[in-house]
């Protein structure tokens, strides 16, 4: 019997054989400076997978973490300056047959980023349709790609469909956000209790270290950084519970999570010193085997975003509306 067809390679896979062959061939700068963000757009994919390969090739010491923000290109285990360049000028080439390989697999993920930004954005300043056609026509996909990307949407609560299937953003209201807390105060910590036992302590020292650099200096801590710390937190730890149904509810919870960067980026928040303590905290506790203490500190963060957020949003009734993509339609 003849096997079957091959799965295809899961793209952080396709991002590390790319780096990995570079830095065994030494064909990248010692010292060069590798950010998860440049790195995902010469990539065309998002974060995820790039963290997830860069992590990878830390425990392997081909490159290795610095005081400031990514890692650097390493030779021998020697620790060079760093040295901050244009990725394109690097020398990273991605060979044909793993561009096409990526550009197969990633369809929907090379958009997704920047439409769950701004459908997310969207629903703090109203109500709002989006519209399919247009949304497959800006980003140049097909609609079965748009349908893919509002699917994933749905299921992490940003986006509704209405009975006339129609794909529907916002309102974000007090109310609305009073009841995804009282949800997310009751499962979130039940469930990091459960996932717990299945965090990896090296990812979880690697993220502790990285948000006390930042406390000792904010002026790295951006929006995106913040945010990059509240999916590792609210989804990645969270989601490795082994309680499924639970992991399917907090999923379908995650617009405050989406949110939160939308009300940093507009307000232009200058101290978010507290929020990243907050998490910080969390992950201290479980470094520590402390678990009931981490669920304890997570409770107490998500009543401190709560009373945060509900803050933000009356700033929020004030400030006008900014021009959003075509795809968005302000509902009437």
């Amino acid at each position: 019997m003849s096997a079957g067809p091959k799965a295809p390679e899961r793209l952080y896979k396709l991002v590390y054989r790319v780096l990995r062959n570079h830095l065994e061939a030494d064909e990248l700068p010692e010292g060069m400076v590798l950010l998860e963000g440049p790195m995902a757009d010469f990539f065309g994919t998002s974060r995820a997978p790039v963290q997830k390969a860069l992590r990878m090739l830390n425990d392997e010491n081909l490159i290795l973490r610095f005081e400031g923000r990514g890692y650097v290109v390493a030779r021998n285990g020697r620790r060079p300056e760093p040295i901050r360049m244009d990725i394109r000028q690097s020398g990273l080439t991605l060979p044909r047959d793993i561009d096409e390989a990526m550009k197969s697999r990633s369809s929907w993920q090379r958009i997704y980023g920047g439409i769950e930004q701004e459908v997310a954005a969207a629903a703090a300043f109203g109500h709002y349709r989006i519209h399919e056609a247009r949304l497959a026509s800006l980003f140049q996909v097909s609609r079965t790609v748009a349908r893919d990307v509002l699917g994933r949407l749905h299921e992490r609560g940003l986006v509704q469909k209405t009975s006339s299937s129609r794909w529907v953003a916002g309102p974000l209201t007090a109310t609305s956000i009073k009841e995804m807390y009282e949800i997310r105060k009751l499962l979130e910590p039940a469930a990091l209790i459960r996932a717990a036992p299945h965090l990896d302590r090296a990812v979880l020292t690697d993220m502790r270290d990285r948000m006390l650099a930042l406390e000792r200096d904010h002026a790295d801590l951006t929006p995106e950084l913040l945010h990059q710390f509240d999916l590792f937190l609210h989804v990645e730890c969270l989601l490795k519970t082994d309680n499924k149904r639970m992991a399917s509810v907090i999923r379908q919870n995650q617009l405050p999570v989406a949110t939160a960067q939308t009300f940093q980026q507009y307000l232009r928040l200058s101290d978010e010193s507290a929020t990243l303590s907050e998490h910080r905290l969390v992950v201290e506790l479980l470094i520590k085997e402390s678990v009931d203490a981490a669920a304890a500190a997570l409770v107490a963060h998500l009543e401190s975003a709560q009373k945060r957020t509900l803050a933000r949003l009356k700033v929020f009734s004030v400030v006008p509306a900014p021009q959003f993509s075509p795809f968005l339609v302000k509902a009437q």
